[in-house]
C-alpha cells in the first residue's frame, strides 16, 4: 500500500491531478455541463469516484482535506471552462 500524503500542498496537487484527469476524459460532459449549468449532475459519478480516490491517498489528519478537493474542481474544471458560453457567467 502506498504511503498517505500528509502535506497539504502535495494533497492539493494530487486533487488537481485527479480533477484534471476527470476533465480530460470527459470534455464533452464538461462543455455540456457548463453550458447548461448542470456540470455537477453530469459528472456526479466521476467526481465521487475521484474524491474517493483522493481520500484513499491523503491522510485524514490534513485540515480541510475535503475543501482541497472541492477547490481543485473549481480551479481546474470550472475556471478553465470560463471560455464556454454559459448563462452562469
Amino acid at each position: 500500500m502506498a504511503r498517505l500524503v500528509n502535506n497539504p500542498e502535495l494533497a492539493f496537487r494530487l486533487a488537481r491531478a485527479i480533477v484534471s484527469d476527470i476533465a480530460l476524459y470527459n470534455q464533452d460532459k464538461v462543455q455540456e455541463g457548463i453550458k447548461n449549468d448542470s456540470i455537477f449532475d453530469l459528472l456526479n459519478e466521476e467526481l465521487i469516484e475521484g474524491k474517493e480516490h483522493f481520500f484513499s491517498r491523503v491522510s485524514s489528519d490534513i485540515p480541510d482535506r475535503e475543501h482541497l478537493y472541492d477547490r481543485a474542481i473549481v480551479d481546474v474544471m470550472i475556471k478553465q471552462a470560463g471560455v464556454i458560453e454559459s448563462p452562469i457567467w
